[in-house]
């Protein structure tokens, strides 16, 4: 039995749909636990003070990991992983047992310096949580064990990517939340919010647990050394810097609007962060699962200099993508307040924190398909080698999000017509608190243009992308609005026929509403020709494994 459930579990995925379908849907799975653990920090503290220490405590851990981390991860060691397992397995498992110990020598190094700095940095950026210190200090350095196991994890998952090996990476996400909902669920009630950060942990080392298996088994399970050839891991750190950098700015700029939201009412970190949390489930289902199951296939074509067939393919992805996402937005947008009181109304969770939290996911859901491309785009980039150009995006994106998350602040505080039309667009009119609208607006603000930027450097490289591209936005988009408009207008009509205030009066209403205007959305598709539906209806009526294959689809 368990051997069957190895192998299972070590299945190798080939194809892009096929792998990004699997992705799709167990990161699925892991959104809606994602989502049963968000419901739960709902239900027990509301958009409160104790809830926005829990996500400060998070800001230096979740640093050093996209800073430190990120010099190993997928996207940078994927290339050099495939071109010597390739070559000579053996002399791969030294490159591997290499660059793992000069790994873990940094991110151990690093984390227990931020552990003696934690005190002072907590003070200069939460100067307002005075009293609080001490717990955030706290809580931060339990926190600090997370870049660590994720660190790991994330440099086993380049290996199992290579050996296309998704089911086992798709796994990792799960267990993670799976590990939180334990700490929120049996060590809280004990421990108080301790218990929910030592969930935390527990969750980091199931993610990376299941990743050790199938590497084993592979002879590639690094060990540490004590002699490291740093000239060796000189072309890594090479590559990885611009991506770190990158990764660090749109992380210095999530950092700024948390301890801007922590100078603004009680539980604006909260309702920022379950707001963008909702936001991401869509992004990581669509976006992620579509960026992580082309960059094989990218590098791959990269490697073999089939440029045409890299722009294809491109070209196929970005349409999926859109196809995929442009929907969703409407459907989040119009149908934002059933989300959030289906999700998150119960317990301590109050009607200004639906409200408030309703208004935001709109703000973000704006975003959402920039997002998921510039996720594809960057990953392109990374398939080339060529990280210099999304660094210098990213920083200057990350700036725009820094002062225009600053300055929407400002302009709220002290202009009456601005802050009078933001409210009345957001429905939020009488409710207070609506300055944290401000935070997703400028975050919004600057994925939107990095995005923009993105497009056009890669219209630059790949003349044609956006010609082949527009058609599949232009119908999808037609097809989204008017999906919005029955959905809005199928919601006015079920306002007086369930009862509001109810949960199964909610949901009820949402979800007709959802699945008419979807029905609507189709058949607008269908009526303008759509290939990207054709295919989809196609490949429903296979099994997963059996899919057929749009595109190129090498062998490794």
């Amino acid at each position: 039995m368990v051997k069957r459930i190895f192998k299972v579990f070590s299945r190798e995925i080939s194809g892009l749909h096929q792998a990004a379908y699997l992705l799709a849907f167990f990161s699925f799975l892991s959104q809606i636990l994602a989502l049963v653990r968000d419901r739960l920090f709902a239900a027990s503290f509301g958009a409160s003070h104790t809830l926005d220490l829990y996500y400060a405590a998070f800001r230096i851990p979740d640093f050093i990991y996209v800073s430190v981390a990120s010099m190993v991860s997928i996207s940078v060691l994927i290339p050099f992983f495939m071109e010597r397992i390739e070559k000579d397995k053996a002399e791969a498992k030294k490159y591997i047992d290499n660059l793992f110990s000069a790994f873990f020598l940094i991110i151990t190094s690093v984390s227990i310096i931020a552990y003696i700095l934690t005190p002072a940095l907590i003070r200069l950026m939460y100067p307002q949580f005075t009293v609080d210190h001490e717990i955030i200090i706290t809580l931060t350095r339990i926190l600090l064990l997370s870049p660590i196991l994720l660190g790991i994890s994330n440099f086993l998952a380049s290996i199992t990517q290579i050996f296309r090996r998704f089911f086992i990476y798709a796994l990792s996400p799960i267990l993670y939340n799976i590990g939180i909902i334990c700490g929120v669920i049996f060590l809280y009630p004990t421990l108080g919010i301790k218990g929910v950060v030592f969930g935390v942990i527990l969750g980091g080392l199931l993610h990376v647990g299941v990743q050790v298996p199938f590497v084993v088994s592979r002879g590639f399970f690094p060990r540490i050394i004590f002699r490291i050839n740093w000239r060796s891991i000189r072309q890594v750190l090479i590559l990885s810097l611009p991506r770190t950098i990158t990764i660090s700015s749109n992380e210095i700029a999530e950092l700024f609007i948390i301890s801007l939201a922590s100078i603004l009412s009680a539980g604006s970190i909260s309702i920022f962060s379950l707001s963008f949390n909702l936001q991401s489930v869509p992004l990581s289902i669509i976006g992620v699962s579509y960026a992580l199951a082309a960059f094989p296939i990218l590098t791959k074509l990269f490697t073999n200099k089939e440029e045409t067939k890299f722009a294809e393919h491109m070209i196929m992805v970005s349409k999926h993508i859109i196809f995929w996402a442009m929907p969703v937005t409407i459907l989040f947008i119009v149908l934002r307040a059933q989300i959030v009181r289906v999700l998150f109304g119960t317990g301590n969770f109050g009607w200004t924190d639906t409200r408030l939290t309703a208004a935001a996911l709109a703000i973000f859901a704006v975003a959402l398909v920039p997002q998921a491309l510039t996720m594809l785009f960057v990953r392109a980039y990374y398939s080339r080698g060529d990280t210099w150009k999304p660094l210098a995006m990213n920083i200057f994106s990350a700036l725009i999000i820094i002062v225009s998350s600053f300055g929407f602040v400002k302009l709220y505080g002290y202009w009456d017509a601005f802050r009078y039309f933001i409210e009345s667009l957001m429905k939020v009119v009488d409710v207070p608190g609506g300055a944290v609208l401000m935070l997703p607006l400028g975050y919004s603000l600057g994925t939107i243009v990095n995005t923009i930027l993105h497009w056009i450097a890669f219209e630059i490289d790949f003349r044609g992308f956006s010609r082949a591209v527009f058609g599949t936005f232009f119908q999808t988009f037609v097809s989204s609005v008017l999906m919005g408009f029955a959905s809005y207008n199928i919601l006015n009509i079920l306002g007086s026929v369930f009862n509001l205030n109810t949960f199964t009066g909610i949901f009820a209403q949402g979800f007709i509403a959802g699945i008419v205007g979807i029905g609507v959305g189709i058949f607008a598709l269908l009526l303008l020709g759509n290939i990207e539906v054709k295919e989809i209806w196609k490949a429903l009526h296979r099994r997963i494994w059996g899919v057929e294959i749009i595109g190129p689809d090498p062998k490794l």
